[in-house]
Order: structure tokens, then sequence, then C-alpha cells
């Protein structure tokens, strides 16, 4: 898969991680460890978005 497809499918990703913590937190029956699991999952589609951008950036 062509590195811009990847991000493109991260960023999606990510995204989509974002409305499901903002509709958790809307939520008054939310379970702590899965709003923690979501965000966990959030900032390492986060750290691998930074990661592949730096490195695609090197090359060039």
């Amino acid at each position: 898969m062509p590195l811009q497809n990847h991000l493109t499918e991260l960023e999606r990703k990510h995204r989509a991680l974002e409305r499901e913590i903002q509709d958790a937190l809307n939520s008054p029956s939310m379970d702590d460890m899965r709003l923690a699991e979501l965000k966990r999952k959030k900032l390492q589609l986060k750290d691998e978005i930074a990661r592949l951008r730096s490195s695609d950036t090197a090359v060039h």
C-alpha cells in the first residue's frame, strides 16, 4: 500500500476513534477501562502517523 494511502487510512481511523471517545464521554454508562483503551489506541495511531510522516519527509 502506498504511504499516502496508508496515512489516509490511519487518519480515518484516528477520526473514528475521536468520535467514539466523544460519544463515550457523553454516555453515563461508559466503562473507564474502555475509555482508557480507546484513548490508548488513538494515541498509538497519532504516534504512527507522526512517525510515518517524519520518515516520508526524511526520504525526500
